[in-house]
């Protein structure tokens, strides 16, 4: 019964889907089913296979002793302090962004990262009949996050029709940075944080496509990696990559404070209306009919309901550390649903986000971002919640 509705929900995020859809005779039908096929190959080879557990694990240990030497560096500069309940959020998770955003950094200054992107994204552009800058776009998604990933395309923007516009930011959205990863590897169980990063990736790429469709030719279908990095030195590199790390962190301890504090304001000021009645409730009834759907038991869907409601209006550190209260008490299949669900920037601030970046770029296509921001974030949240639904599938 559980593989049945399943089912039923990818058909439903894909009817949504084709009902937003500005150009529905010219959807990439052949990509679609083959991107939905790889998402099923690549969650049953990491879930049933000890081959995928051992690539698994494998890469969570390699996380881990990375996290090591970050939090080697975070303890001598702030190793002094003492404090209570497991240490304090910035230190132990946020600080870890510098350490990864400094290896991205000197890994794209080398031209590493850009190459094995490039020729990623041309091989998923080869199967999928998808354009290669899109194709491009998707994977470097996955390392960086929304607006270093847009810049990095900066140079084909010229070439971007309205709906390439929208699937690369939803690409964008869609996805997460690995400088931010290590932090939600402290946070969430690892194999279901790195299965979210290509499942996401494709998920972005199948509802986005949907949605606007598109068909390019071949002359404007050209991948340019060769002004990815402007430092001089890999010594620059460590250092702008620290600095944008540091940034990063500061940024979203900033948000996390805002969105917070906002969000027991919202819950202080609807207990006067509905008594012991709080916005993540609400949130959860809402959403509730779809995650019964995707998989999660009907005991635990108002509260997984509200989590995932919660990442939406605020950010996914917000609803990750509210679930990460909740694991010891929920089935292993809500928490894979639920935290694959959350790996991902899908939410309302994103959409200035990209905005703003796509401002930075390109003045013109900046208002063509903002005028379809909110089917940006339909779409990257239906996006989500199909990758969350693929994972129901094998729990």
């Amino acid at each position: 019964m559980d593989i049945i509705l399943g089912l039923v929900a990818i058909l439903v995020i894909l009817a949504i889907s084709y009902l937003l859809s500005n150009d529905r005779k010219h959807i990439n039908l052949r990509g679609i089913i083959v991107m939905l096929a790889a998402q099923v190959l690549v969650t049953w080879f990491m879930f049933t296979t000890k081959i995928g557990q051992a690539i698994i694990n494998g890469i969570s240990a390699a996380f881990n002793k990375l996290i090591e030497f970050g939090t080697d560096g975070i303890n001598f500069v702030v190793g002094g302090f003492v404090t209570d309940k497991g240490g304090v959020f910035f230190f132990n998770v946020l600080l870890l962004i510098i350490f990864f955003a400094t290896l991205l950094s000197v890994l794209t200054y080398l031209k590493i990262l850009p190459l094995i992107i490039k020729y990623i994204g041309a091989f998923i552009s080869k199967i999928t009949g998808m354009p290669k800058v899109e194709s491009f776009n998707a994977v470097n998604s996955i390392f960086f996050g929304q607006s270093e990933a847009l810049l990095a395309i900066k140079s084909q923007f010229h070439h971007l029709s309205d709906n390439r516009l929208y699937i690369v930011s939803a690409s964008a959205m869609g996805s997460v940075s690995a400088s931010i990863v290590g932090s939600y590897l402290q946070i969430l169980p690892p194999k279901y944080v790195l299965l979210a990063l290509p499942l996401n990736m494709f998920s972005a790429l199948i509802v986005a496509s949907i949605i606007a469709p598109v068909q390019v030719s071949k002359e404007d279908d050209v991948v340019d990696i060769h002004d990815v990095s402007t430092d001089k030195s890999i010594f620059e590199a460590m250092g702008n990559g620290a600095l944008d790390g540091g940034k990063i962190a500061l940024i979203v301890a900033a948000m996390l404070i805002a969105f917070i504090a906002s969000l027991d304001l919202v819950n202080w000021l609807i207990q006067f209306v509905f008594a012991g009645v709080t916005l993540q409730e609400i949130l959860g009834y809402i959403i509730s009919p779809l995650g019964i759907l995707i998989g999660i038991p009907v005991d635990e869907v108002i509260r997984a309901g509200g989590i995932m409601g919660t990442k939406i209006v605020t950010n996914e550190f917000v609803a990750m550390l509210d679930f990460q209260k909740m694991l010891e008490d929920m089935s292993e299949k809500t928490i894979g649903i639920v935290s694959v669900f959350l790996t991902s920037f899908a939410n309302f601030s994103s959409i200035g986000i990209i905005a703003g970046t796509v401002q930075g770029i390109d003045r013109n296509k900046a208002g063509q971002v903002s005028g379809f921001g909110m089917k940006l974030l339909v779409g990257a949240t239906l996006a989500s919640f199909l990758s969350a639904t693929i994972v129901g599938l094998f729990l």
